[in-house]
């Protein structure tokens, strides 16, 4: 199932890319796709920093999106403006880069789509198909805030892991490390999306 509602999320952040940079001729997205603002951001869980960097794993953000790294918290907090949503799938613009600073690997994951009905963070990856990244584990709260002209909804405490076995396998196997399970918290974030009424 969840390979099916990645596939979906998927095609829209690819859709949504190429209309957002007009590099491409994109094609009509669905009459469910509609604009939206807001923000997704995920912060590193307690001694997710310090593990990658002593593995020499660094965070880096993709504009867009940015990374903000606290040394005093040892965390880094992930930004990501939201662009547009189709049903529960909410499509960012940017991302983010695991780099191997000792080796100079790379994984990129562009214009990451946050599905909260299917539980997923879903991105481009640097192949050019787009996979699941990201299981949200769980969410803490959320709640609408509704005005004549937009409809708000706000999602806090998701709980972020990477989503199986396999995708931790790949990101060791692609980055030359060891550092990424499936078995560990690795942020929490928090989705903020308005659009209009209309």
């Amino acid at each position: 199932m969840h390979r099916t509602i990645s596939r979906t999320a998927g095609v829209l952040a690819a859709v949504l890319t190429a209309t957002a940079i007009s590099t491409t001729s994109a094609t009509a997205a669905s009459a469910t796709d509609q604009p939206a603002t807001g923000t997704f951001t995920w912060t590193t869980a307690p001694g997710i920093m310090p593990a990658w960097d002593s593995a020499g794993i660094s965070l880096v953000g993709v504009s867009p999106g940015s990374v903000i790294t606290n040394t005093a918290t040892k965390t880094a907090r992930v930004s990501l403006p939201i662009v547009a949503k189709s049903s529960t799938a909410n499509a960012t613009a940017g991302g983010f880069r695991f780099v191997n600073t000792k080796t100079g690997e790379q994984v990129r994951c562009s214009v990451p789509t946050v599905d909260t009905r299917a539980r997923v963070v879903d991105c481009v990856l640097p192949s050019g198909y787009n996979a699941a990244l990201f299981e949200i584990a769980s969410i803490e709260s959320r709640r609408k805030v509704n005005t004549d002209s937009t409809l708000t909804t706000i999602f806090q405490g998701m709980q972020l892991r990477i989503i199986n076995r396999e995708m931790a396998n790949r990101l060791n196997d692609e980055l030359k490390t060891t550092v990424f399970s499936s078995s560990v918290v690795i942020g929490n974030g928090s989705l903020l999306v308005s659009r209009s009424r209309s």
